[in-house]
C-alpha cells in the first residue's frame, strides 16, 4: 500500500520577541502567573513588514533543503493557515509563486491549531490514491495581529512561526504516516473565534462591543481539549492495532503547559515523551507541531522506527491525530 513519508523538515520564526517580563510591562500580570498558568516565557511576534508567506516560504525552503528535493518537482502544496497575507489567493499560492514550484498545485486548509495535521490528511490522501508523489505541507500563522495585547487573558498566549514537511510517497512496509484522524463540533465555535469584518459576530451579525479581537473561553475549551486528544489518541492506536507503551514520542499541539501534562496523565503516558516547546515559542496555532517536529528532527531525536504521535486541538472546534512510523 502506498502512503508518505517525511523526508525534510523546516521552521521559521520571526526575529522580534517578547517576553513574560516585556508585557509586565503594559499588563496586570506577572512572569510567575504566566508561566505557572501556561508554560510560556516569551514567544515570536511578526513585524510590520514581515508576511506569513514569506514566513511560510523560509520554513519551506529549509525542509526542501533537508530532503535533497527541488521545489520544482513538487506535485502539491498544502498550507494550514487562517492568518493570509490577504482574503485570497490563498497563501499556498503565495507559496507556490516564491518558490517556483510551477508543477504543484496549492491551496490552503482553514481548521486553525489544528491545520498542520488536518494538511497531512490531505496531503496523505493524494499519496495513496497515486495523484501525488512528492507534497509539501505547512503550518502558518500570525495571531498575534488578531489579538487586544490589553487583554491578559489572550495577549499571552501566542506567538508567530512557520514549520514545514515534505512528503514523498513510499511502499516501504511498516513506515510512514500510518492514519490521520480528524473531528469537529461546529456546535461549540464559540470557545474560541476571532469576530468578523468590523468586529461582528460571527452567525448574527450583530456588532460586539470591544472590536475585532481574538475571543476565547479558556476553561471551557480546557476541558474539551484535554478530553478529546485523550479520545483520537485512542482512536489512532486502535485504528493501526497499537498500544500506548507502542508511542515513542508525542508532538502536541503547544497551546498550554497544563493542558498537555493532562494528557499525558489522562493516558497514562511519562512526560518525557511529550516533546514541548511552548516555554519558548508559546502558541503558534497551524505552526506549532511542525516547528517542534522540525527542532526535534534537527537535534536527531528521532530513530528509524521511532513512533510519533501528532495531536492538535483548536479552534472550530476542531482536533485531529496523526500516527507515523519514523
Amino acid at each position: 500500500m502506498i502512503t508518505a513519508k517525511i523526508v525534510g523538515t523546516g521552521s521559521w520564526l520571526p526575529k522580534k520577541t517578547v517576553t513574560n517580563a516585556d508585557l509586565e510591562k503594559v499588563l496586570d500580570t506577572s512572569d510567575e502567573w504566566i508561566v505557572s498558568r501556561t508554560g510560556i516565557r516569551q514567544r515570536h511576534v511578526i513585524g510590520e513588514q514581515e508576511t506569513v508567506s514569506n514566513m511560510a516560504t523560509y520554513a519551506a525552503q529549509r525542509a526542501l533543503s533537508m530532503a535533497g528535493i527541488k521545489a520544482q518537482d513538487l506535485d502539491l502544496i498544502v498550507v494550514g493557515t487562517v492568518t493570509g497575507d490577504v482574503e485570497f489567493p490563498a497563501v499556498a499560492c503565495l507559496v507556490q509563486g516564491n518558490l517556483g514550484a510551477s508543477r504543484a498545485f496549492a491551496y490552503d486548509v482553514r481548521a486553525v491549531c489544528s491545520g498542520f495535521v488536518f494538511a497531512l490528511s490531505n496531503a496523505l490522501a493524494y499519496h495513496q490514491c497515486g495523484r501525488v508523489k512528492r507534497s509539501l505541507v505547512i503550518g502558518v500563522d500570525a495571531l498575534t495581529r488578531t489579538l487586544d495585547w490589553t487583554d491578559r487573558s489572550v495577549a499571552i498566549l501566542f506567538g508567530d512561526g512557520a514549520g514545514a514537511a515534505v512528503l514523498v510517497s513510499d511502499e516501504e512496509e511498516g513506515h510512514g504516516v500510518f492514519s490521520t484522524h480528524l473531528r469537529s463540533d461546529g456546535a461549540l465555535w464559540d470557545l474560541i473565534y476571532y469576530p468578523g469584518e468590523e468586529g461582528r459576530h460571527p452567525c448574527s451579525g450583530v456588532k460586539l462591543e470591544g472590536g475585532r479581537f481574538l475571543r476565547m473561553c479558556g476553561n471551557k475549551t480546557f476541558k474539551v481539549a484535554v478530553s478529546e486528544l485523550a479520545n483520537i489518541t485512542l482512536e489512532a492506536l486502535a485504528a493501526n492495532h497499537m498500544g500506548i507503551d507502542e508511542i515513542t514520542w508525542v508532538i502536541p499541539h503547544q497551546a498550554n503547559r497544563r493542558i498537555i501534562d493532562a494528557v499525558g496523565k489522562r493516558l497514562g503516558m511519562p512526560a518525557e515523551k511529550f516533546l514541548v516547546n511552548i516555554d519558548r515559542v508559546a502558541n503558534t496555532s497551524a505552526a506549532s507541531i511542525p516547528i517542534m517536529l522540525d527542532e526535534a528532527n534537527r537535534q536527531q531525536k528521532f530513530a528509524s522506527g521511532d513512533v510519533l504521535l501528532l495531536c492538535a486541538f483548536g479552534s472550530g472546534l476542531a482536533w485531529g491525530a496523526a500516527l507515523i512510523r519514523w
